[in-house]
């Protein structure tokens, strides 16, 4: 029989850079420090009254009762882990992302929307950052939501409003207040974003506030590619932020400058700062036909 769902905090810990690791240690030495990351975590949940669920390769997943007992873990685990020497002169990190919300517990595993959300948190962390949602902030006391501050704001398939993404602001010192204030807005975001294709550019503001994307020769920007939908995509202003808007077959992928690359799949997103699209097909796939965008410019 199926189990009720109830609140929990889902955790995914992963090594990061561990692929670098092994290129650059060997793997002899590189799953030594790897496992010596995952022994600190796995001791930490264990403090905070958790549950580890699983491990796989340089990654754990582990649930707890409370997002109060989530973020406590987690900002425990990255200061443990901070604390390990370098191994052959490699600083070790872990990124760390949760989410508080119904899930299903059945067979010693965790099933639900809420891990979905989590493991889409820890894709967006960086070695030594932890990434949560605004509902897992919200369900703090008062005190501990001030050790954590909004990001950024993602469309998740299957969530219909805009998932909030914070980070927990763990490390404590001068660094920390001097990077807070470095990247906190200081006025609301320009809306303004830059389209170019090929030798065509357009620009989007609050006059022109959309922009279709595809092989349908009315589109605003014309894509070539066959594996392109006719109506494959748009740009629209939505309140303060630009939204791309997947309505494709193949999907739409997403770079954001110095990320990874994601794919959109009738799904929607909020462009920030500079990066690229490509219709159809992954970056690596094909160089060719690339649309390349930037918030705010001039």
């Amino acid at each position: 029989m199926t189990e009720t769902p109830r609140n929990l905090c889902v955790l995914f810990a992963d090594v990061a850079g561990s692929t670098r690791l092994y290129e650059r240690l060997g793997d002899a030495e590189a799953l030594r420090a790897v496992e010596r990351c995952l022994n600190r975590v796995d001791h930490v949940v264990a403090s905070y009254k958790g549950r580890v669920i699983k491990t796989i390769g340089d990654e754990i997943m582990a649930v707890f009762d409370t997002a109060e007992e989530g973020m406590q873990a987690a900002c425990d685990m990255q200061q443990r882990v901070e604390d390990l020497p370098p191994v052959s002169g490699v600083k070790l990190a872990i990124r760390v992302g949760y989410h508080f919300g119904p899930a299903i517990e059945e067979n010693n595993d965790v099933f639900g929307d809420t891990v979905n959300v989590a493991a889409r948190m820890t894709a967006l962390a960086k070695g030594g950052q932890i990434i949560t949602t605004g509902e897992a902030i919200d369900a703090l006391p008062l005190l501990l939501r001030q050790s954590s501050r909004e990001i950024d704001g993602i469309a998740i398939k299957g969530k219909r409003e805009v998932v909030r993404v914070c980070e927990v602001l763990w490390q404590e010192g001068d660094d920390l207040t001097m990077k807070s204030a470095s990247i906190a807005p200081a006025a609301p975001p320009p809306l303004r974003v830059k389209l170019r294709h090929g030798n065509k550019e357009i620009t989007l503001d609050a006059a022109h506030p959309t922009a279709a994307l595809g092989r349908d020769l009315a589109s605003d920007v014309v894509i070539n590619d066959p594996r392109a939908s006719r109506t494959h995509a748009r740009v629209e202003l939505r309140r303060d932020k630009f939204m791309l808007v997947d309505q494709s077959t193949n999907g739409t992928y997403v770079t954001f400058q110095g990320e990874a690359e994601f794919v959109l799949k009738r799904e929607e997103t909020f462009l920030r700062n500079r990066g690229r699209v490509c219709f159809g097909h992954a970056w690596a796939d094909d160089k060719t036909e690339v649309l390349e965008f930037e918030v705010g410019g001039a």
